[in-house]
């Protein structure tokens, strides 16, 4: 079986090279990733890659229209990956696909304190509408293991507890998501599933969330900033001092560190790179505007999503869906953060 060989060069400021040598490869080939000088100095033998698009035979659907769409939002990037909205794929066709491949799903969520009391409403609507049908674990991470409640599963989906300690500022348990996923991923995850997604527990699934969000990357667009907002007015990190800067006049969108995922290596050096960046900002006595979200904003910048989902991936039930928004498929709780939160 041929192999296709991706260096990744890290050039300090957030810039990758890659370079490509032994590009013969047949069909299902797979792909081995090499990263170098990167901040998280690792190689990795990634285990997972989207096998050419391969529907079943006899399969029938509507069919696809070159010259019609919608035309109330842009369904593209300007780096040219997929702007995904409803309207612009066919579920019924991405499902066969994305089933035929087989893919293990990992959702982690961390509920801590309090939160805990969100995670039957997380885990029982998506039961209902998280990729049905495919194989997922959802881990669990927290400090208070006896109250996961007992969730009805559907066949080849799991619950696994990860136990962290607990935390006596809200900021600490934001930050702490990254080095702990970090641990986990290196840990147990990465053994255990191909694809990963970071999720807030305090939300619910209201519709389908399936195969059409997979990517190696995919970042979801911000609720508040992702229709009139010029660059200037995200909430970026704007403080030279912190790792996660963005200078004024820079900037693509403003992405939501509540929903997140992709590839399960390329997972790992996100939330490693986050994690070691809040580090350096922590040991220079700064604290990232949005703590995790802002270094999120900047590893994006740099280092290009390859699929941006629409805020119908994560709304918010303190507000009233815009026009474009025809489906909320996850969004989050109205709740009393000062009950909720320690030091709020």
């Amino acid at each position: 079986m041929g192999t296709i060989y991706i260096y990744y060069t890290w050039y300090g400021n957030g810039d990758v090279s890659l370079s490509f040598c032994n590009t013969i490869a047949p069909p299902e080939k797979e792909i081995t990733i090499l990263y170098s000088q990167d901040p998280t100095n690792v190689t990795s033998n990634r285990k997972w890659t989207e096998k050419y698009m391969v529907a079943p035979e006899g399969l029938k659907y509507r069919q696809p229209r070159a010259m019609l769409g919608r035309k109330d939002v842009n369904s593209v990037t300007n780096w040219n990956v997929p702007l995904v909205w409803e309207g612009t794929f066919d579920p019924v066709v991405i499902d066969a696909i994305y089933k035929k491949m087989d893919p293990r799903i990992a959702v982690v969520v961390f509920a801590v304190g309090k939160y805990t009391r969100f995670l039957k409403a997380f885990l029982e609507t998506a039961e209902t509408y998280f990729f049905v049908g495919f194989r997922v674990t959802y881990y669990v991470c927290t400090d208070h293991k006896d109250e996961i409640p007992k969730i009805e599963l559907a066949e080849r989906r799991k619950i696994t507890p990860l136990d962290i300690p607990s935390a006596t500022r809200w900021q600490d348990v934001v930050l702490g998501r990254m080095k702990w996923a970090m641990m986990f991923i290196d840990k147990q995850i990465r053994d255990e599933s191909d694809y990963l997604f970071m999720m807030d527990v305090d939300s619910v699934f209201y519709a389908r969330f399936g195969a059409e969000s997979l990517s190696r990357l995919s970042a979801v667009l911000h609720r508040s900033f992702y229709r009139t907002t010029q660059r200037d007015v995200f909430p970026y990190e704007r403080r030279k001092a912190s790792q996660a800067f963005i200078p004024w006049g820079e900037g693509d969108y403003y992405y939501t560190a509540a929903v997140w995922g992709g590839y399960v290596e390329d997972m790992y050096i996100l939330v490693r790179y986050c994690y070691e960046q809040s580090e350096i900002d922590r040991k220079n006595n700064i604290e990232a505007a949005w703590q995790e979200e802002s270094h999120l904003n900047k590893y994006f910048l740099y280092n290009k999503p390859t699929k941006v989902l629409s805020p119908e991936y994560l709304w918010s039930d303190y507000d009233q869906p815009q026009p474009e928004i025809w489906v909320k498929r996850i969004s989050q709780l109205v709740k009393n953060y000062a009950e909720v939160r320690p030091n709020w």
